[in-house]
């Protein structure tokens, strides 16, 4: 098998886990809820829920070079596993970060040890024309609209609920991922092509209300297209991991005695090798071509993942063989987190390629 994404040695112990626990199981993790809920537990069970949270808090304290070689690794094995746990890591550090000390004290230490799942509810933010708004009123705030995606219904508790308020900033708060009376409601799991068994679902609100008591934070006009210009290689890591599960069909397949196999692995491997360095080098030297890269690891990927499908032959049909969950996952990770200038970039590579 190829060398492991993860080279620092703060974080070398936890390759064994994801080998041990984590890889027999991506067949069930990619279909069934209860399974992956049961992965995400293990996660917990192993402190690997607070990465970035300071050891004081009771996390890991990991800096972001370590985060990331974890979501590269995680992603060789589980698109599903590693997508639900971005989304609770996320809101993790959401909690860290707020100033709302009573529900750090009440949700943080088992958000950590993954007793307690939270999801998030934020990517319409990015959205011109806004599907869910929030107004000021009396001890809180109420939210009216739909959420179009939230993953982790029935594995997770709560959720990250935000919504622009009529100034043009957004609040954050923490909200229950069960229906409550009229107010709020939920869809059933959307069906879907890859990462199914994450449980993403549609929320509708009629003037639900959140007392000040679950303010999360009130972020300022135009957040999440900063925070997306800073930031466009968060999910690189997906796409570059996913590229990797790819490339571990096409390595085992050079058996079969075509000398096109390995000569197709060889140079993906290489490109993928050279995309993985480019990327991990940005975390210390900023690049103007971010988003260039975030756009090769997404064609990398849906490459890797071809070749696994074309070499596996017609057993890649079947639904639960691994080239075809690889193959999903990174149609999947092509459109997860996707902005204007993701979308431009990669568009601008597919034409390039003609």
């Amino acid at each position: 098998m190829s060398p492991s994404a993860i080279s620092s040695p703060t974080i070398s112990n936890v390759e064994r886990l994801l080998q041990t626990s984590i890889a027999p199981q991506t067949t069930p993790l990619d279909k069934d809820p209860k399974a992956l809920h049961w992965a995400f537990q293990e996660l917990g069970r192993h402190n690997l829920l607070g990465l970035k949270v300071a050891p004081e808090w009771g996390g890991q304290g990991w800096d972001s070079k370590a985060v990331y070689q974890f979501t590269d690794q995680l992603a060789r094995y589980s698109g599903a596993l590693v997508f639900l746990q971005s989304q609770h890591q996320r809101c993790v550090q959401e909690l860290v970060n707020s100033d709302n000390l009573e529900l750090k004290e009440r949700y943080l230490g088992g958000a950590i040890a993954g007793r307690i799942g939270l999801g998030v509810g934020f990517s319409h933010l990015r959205r011109v024309q806004q599907p869910v708004v929030a107004k000021e009123t009396a001890g809180g705030y109420l939210f009216t609209g739909t959420v179009p995606w939230i993953t982790g219904f029935g594995i997770f508790e709560h959720w990250m609920l935000a919504a622009q308020l009529p100034d043009g900033r957004a609040v954050f708060v923490l909200a229950p991922f069960y229906a409550t009376e009229d107010c709020l409601n939920f869809s059933e799991p959307m069906e879907l092509a890859a990462l199914g068994s994450t449980q993403t679902v549609t929320a509708t609100l009629q003037n639900w209300f959140a007392s000040e008591e679950l303010v999360l934070d009130i972020k300022p006009v135009g957040w999440i297209q900063r925070a997306d210009m800073g930031y466009p290689l968060t999910h690189n890591f997906f796409a570059l991991g996913c590229a990797q599960a790819g490339l571990d069909i096409l390595e085992k397949a050079q058996s079969s005695g075509i000398s096109e196999v390995g000569a197709a692995y060889k140079r993906l491997q290489n490109e993928v090798s050279q995309c993985r360095h480019a990327t991990y080098g940005t975390l210390e030297n900023p690049s103007e071509d971010r988003l260039q890269l975030r756009a090769w690891a997404i064609e990398l990927a849906v490459r890797c993942g071809h070749g696994a499908v074309v070499v596996s032959r017609g057993a890649a049909n079947f639904a639960d063989h691994p080239a075809q969950r690889v193959y999903r996952e990174a149609l999947a990770f092509s459109v997860s987190g996707q902005s204007n200038g993701v979308m431009k970039a990669s568009l601008e590579r597919i034409i390039g390629g003609m």
